[in-house]
């Protein structure tokens, strides 16, 4: 650190300007209307200088993060800065223009200080809205173009002077079936930047505007010292992996993933040369996706308190060429990027583990697991509904894998029995771990997770998902956890069917959808594994017996 700086108070401002980030979090969850954003968090926050490098984020969702670095410099450029005054704020999901799925909404707000107002950053809040309109409630479906996913919102000015523009407003809420709802979160977006432009207004006026942007300038050098310095401990060298998404929705084709990653001196280089030309179909991802997914590998496997800026993001290095899945062009579909996204960061993951067996977990769920579904209530509202479902994560070098977690970046919560119940028309009829969907090993992978949800009247549900047709890979001699399963049982006494991992279908009174995820990849060899352990899983009743003796060779406390 430069002499002249104080280091108490360089981790007093760096710190103050964090937790800026998370007062901006908590009064976007305080304020929204939506489940998925007051409940299960599908959200993310941040602070931008005024040279709109990333300076804090909030810690909620971190597939979120590293998008921001790409979607929120190109909007501002995009709409010009010398077009954003004081109280003014931007709208953006277009995701040809750095942004990700439509569904997921920025709102950016110029930060002003001073009796004569300076420019002195931007706050950024990303949302994701329960529908964007489209070919579907939820937004989410097998489309095979992007003006089929919803509205498509280039970077323009929703918020003037500290007021909402009603006519911009009114316009993309006519897009979107749950006006209500959509509304409600929206403008808790705003109250999520008018936060955080407070709390940053406040440290300037304690510290003084030159004062805070030298501590500024020393946060991301900082930042960059202690990325270069965890560099030096990941081993020199270049790792590949191979893998896929298991089918488009409109194919029974997997979708090839490469991945190559480089770790020299200067940072991590990920190359996805050889991942296959984008589809007419929900399986692309845009650039920022892939580009979030390689900066998540990275800093997973750097010292926990490392702070994330712009001095971490700059030793991400990503070529993913234009017009592949990994790096869709217009008009590709988006809509499932995301499932693109997670399974690249579990080939990553693969691609590192002969070099860091210790540091990396066998494979995960590697989804993200959208149900979605919505209809007209008697009162004539519109109303949808989205989760993302857990499911089992990888096993651990000396550790089982979690059971029913959500994966890698994806950080969402569970979504309550009850208030999904209390607040939309259906029943969730079982919430429960699948038994025997482990990929064995030495250490087991977590397991997958049953959601039955049933619907007293009619409802489109979207299923856009994957994993039902391989599971998550063993490492080291563990086996791979068991593949989803996605049905629908009639509710005229019909027997069940098996859905496809990226459908929409109409739902009659009585219809039950069941999703069943998948386990995570078991690490080591099964017969390896402690009886203890084995006898553990089977009177918790993650375990049965006949899966005990065939696969880990138990007997009553010993091995045969």
């Amino acid at each position: 650190m430069t002499r002249s700086l104080d280091p108490i108070r360089f981790e007093v401002i760096r710190n103050a300007l964090t937790q800026a980030t998370e007062e901006m979090a908590v009064a976007l969850r305080r304020s929204a209307y939506s489940t998925n954003v007051k409940t299960r968090q599908d959200f993310s926050c941040a602070f931008f200088d005024r040279d709109l490098r990333v300076i804090a984020q909030a810690f909620t969702q971190p597939v979120h993060l590293g998008s921001f670095v790409e979607h929120v410099p190109r909007a501002v450029r995009r709409h010009g800065i010398e077009n954003l005054g004081p109280g003014d704020m931007i709208l953006s999901n277009d995701p040809y223009g750095g942004g990700v799925h439509l569904n997921d909404i920025t709102l950016i707000g110029a930060v002003y200080w001073g009796r004569k107002p300076q420019l002195v950053g931007y706050t950024a809040c990303l949302a994701h809205h329960v529908d964007v309109g489209g070919g579907a409630p939820a937004s989410v479906g097998a489309f095979q173009e992007v003006f089929q996913e919803g509205v498509i919102i280039p970077a323009v000015k929703l918020v003037k002077g500290g007021r909402i523009v009603d006519d911009v407003f009114r316009l993309v809420l006519a897009q979107i079936r749950s006006k209500r709802e959509t509304a409600g979160d929206f403008r808790a977006q705003v109250a999520s930047n008018l936060t955080g432009a407070r709390r940053v207004g406040e440290l300037i006026d304690r510290y003084g505007l030159a004062e805070f942007e030298r501590y500024v300038d020393e946060i991301v050098a900082y930042t960059r010292r202690r990325t270069r310095a965890e560099l030096r401990k990941l081993p020199k060298g270049t790792y590949t992996a191979e893998g896929f998404v298991d089918n488009d929705g409109f194919t029974d084709k997997v979708v090839r993933l490469k991945v190559k990653v480089t770790i020299d001196e200067s940072g991590v280089g990920f190359d996805t040369t050889g991942s296959d030309p984008q589809r007419r179909a929900p399986v692309n991802s845009t650039f920022a996706q892939t580009f979030s997914a390689c900066a998540y590998a990275l800093r997973a496997l750097m010292d926990r308190d490392l702070p994330v800026n712009a001095g971490f993001y700059e030793f991400v290095r990503v070529n993913a060429p234009a017009g592949t899945v990994t790096n869709a062009v217009h008009p590709a579909p988006v809509v499932g990027g995301w499932e693109t996204h997670v399974r690249l960061n579990d080939l990553i993951f693969k691609a590192l583990a002969p070099a860091l067996p210790d540091a990396i977990c066998a494979g995960t769920k590697a989804m993200q697991c959208h149900a979605g579904f919505g209809g007209v209530q008697a009162t004539g509202e519109y109303y949808c509904f989205l989760e993302t479902l857990a499911g089992g994560y990888g096993a651990r070098s000396s550790k089982d894998g979690p059971d029913a977690v959500q994966s890698h970046g994806q950080n969402t919560e569970n979504a309550p029995v009850e208030e999904t119940e209390a607040n939309y028309p259906v029943r969730i009829l079982r919430y429960e771990l699948v038994p025997d969907s482990e990929g064995a090993g030495k250490f087991r992978g977590g397991l997958g997770l049953r959601r039955d949800y049933q619907f007293p009247d009619e409802t489109t549900f979207t299923v856009l998902a994957d994993r039902d047709r391989a599971g998550p890979h063993g490492l080291f001699g563990g086996m791979a956890g068991s593949v989803s399963r996605y049905t629908i049982t009639p509710g005229d006494g019909r027997p069940p069917r098996e859905l496809g991992s990226k459908t929409t279908v109409q739902l009659r009174p009585g219809d039950v959808i069941s999703y069943q995820t998948s386990g995570g990849g078991g690490y080591g060899r099964p017969e390896e594994r402690d009886p203890a352990l084995v006898a553990r899983d089977l009177r918790d009743g993650k375990l049965t017996l006949k899966r005990a003796r065939w696969v880990y060779r138990y007997r009553s406390g010993t091995r045969r």
